[in-house]
């Protein structure tokens, strides 16, 4: 536990126990008091990520990986601004996204989920805001997909979003749903959230001035830091 942790709103954020999510009765801390690690100046002045470190096409998960031909699924574009408490931008933040394909398969050795993997999609992406705090990526809609949770349990669509601050410690990692989805009313991850304006903090915008004809649909995610309108984030731990 990190000296930021404790500042934690719990009014907004998920607590570390939540028994409808199940990995949590193994996860969460059973000790009433935590030990707090003082963040070392070998941590503030570590390593970061700079524009040499992206790729041109670390930001367009539907060609940064084809093989033969384009992924399948419906084409999305999903553009946002990364901003502090006051509005202001945040320029120059790696934002990072995870995601499963369209038949809701990740490209990870541990899911065993039968639906077929994408040769021409491996479902991450990487990108750094710009002096405007905005980010953009082109992806595929990522599919609903079954765990183990409870019975006949399913994931909502969504995608995983990773931010870093100046330095490698200071990581936010929060989820991106998408709206009108039934499933999320049954999702013990979204649910996890006490506040209901939280969790409608998470469900991206259908964005139709992102929209391109005959290409793509567009939807709107923007991120904010700090503040009343804080993004709901998995962890707080910076």
């Amino acid at each position: 536990m990190t000296e930021h942790a404790q500042a934690i709103d719990w009014s907004v954020h998920p607590p570390y126990l939540l028994p409808a999510y199940k990995s949590t009765i193994k996860r969460a801390p059973d000790r009433d008091r935590l030990v707090p690690l003082p963040t070392s100046l070998s941590e503030l002045t570590g390593p970061v990520f700079g524009r040499d470190r992206i790729r041109p096409l670390d930001d367009d998960l539907t060609r940064s990986a084809v093989v033969n031909g384009d992924p399948l699924g419906e084409r999305i574009i999903v553009v946002g601004k990364v901003v502090d408490d006051t509005g202001r931008p945040v320029p120059n933040t790696l934002v990072e996204i995870w995601q499963a394909n369209a038949a809701g398969r990740y490209v990870h050795k541990n899911d065993r989920h039968a639906a077929p993997l994408d040769p021409n999609f491996i479902g991450a992406g990487r990108a750094l805001t710009d002096a405007n705090g905005e980010y953009r990526f082109t992806s595929i809609r990522p599919g609903a997909y079954p765990w183990g949770n409870h019975d006949n349990a399913w994931r909502p669509p969504h995608i995983h979003f990773s931010v870093c601050g100046g330095n490698f410690v200071s990581r936010l990692v929060t989820q991106m749903y998408f709206p009108g989805d039934p499933l999320l009313l049954l999702d013990p991850i979204y649910n996890g959230i006490p506040d209901e304006k939280g969790r409608e903090r998470l469900i991206a915008k259908y964005a139709h001035d992102i929209t391109e004809p005959f290409h793509a649909l567009g939807y709107r995610f923007d991120i904010v830091l700090c503040g009343g309108r804080l993004t709901p984030f998995e962890t707080r731990e910076v």
